[in-house]
């Protein structure tokens, strides 16, 4: 980029200053700092501020260049990635969630929700995503009851559960 030492900055000290002290974010405040810097009598270089901010020169030009050709707001305005698209919809996750909170409804393992996504819900997705989902948004833990003996009679479990309680 030619010519970005001899940027001639709009603004004022005053109103650099008073943008400064209201910079919300710490990556504001860098660029106007790189503003402020410039605007004094005797100007560092471009590589003498990037070093001082810690960036490097081709970053701080490339806010210059914002800079000359969109103004303060441009230079100022920061993109933010909205991210990646959700392989496992809202409403299945919604759906899966459901599942989860139903008594007596647990499954066995990760796989085992990821096969249900699909024959249930037909939505087909990763093992890894499945476990972030489950484990994390939803943060459920696959819960399945205790294997019983036949032998066991449920009177007596009850009671038990009954008495236990009451000490």
């Amino acid at each position: 980029m030619v010519g970005v030492t001899s940027i001639e900055v709009k603004e004022s000290l005053d109103d650099l200053v008073k943008r400064l002290s209201q910079a919300e974010t710490a990556k504001a405040k860098e660029r106007l700092q790189v503003l402020y810097w410039l605007k004094q009598k005797n100007a560092p270089t471009i590589s003498a501020i990037a070093k001082a901010i810690g960036k490097h020169r081709n970053t701080v030009q490339a806010w210059l260049w914002k800079y000359r050709h969109g103004g303060l707001d441009e230079m100022l305005e920061l993109k933010r990635s909205l991210g990646g698209v959700r392989v496992i919809p809202q409403w299945a996750e919604a759906a899966l969630a459901k599942r989860l909170e139903e008594p007596g409804q647990g499954f066995e393992s990760y796989g085992a929700v990821q096969q249900w996504l699909a024959q249930t819900l037909g939505v087909e997705a990763e093992y890894h995503a499945v476990y972030q989902m489950t484990r994390y948004r939803l943060q459920a833990k696959l819960k399945v009851p205790r294997p019983q003996h036949k032998k066991q009679k449920p009177q007596q479990r009850e009671s038990f559960k009954k008495n236990l309680q009451m000490t």
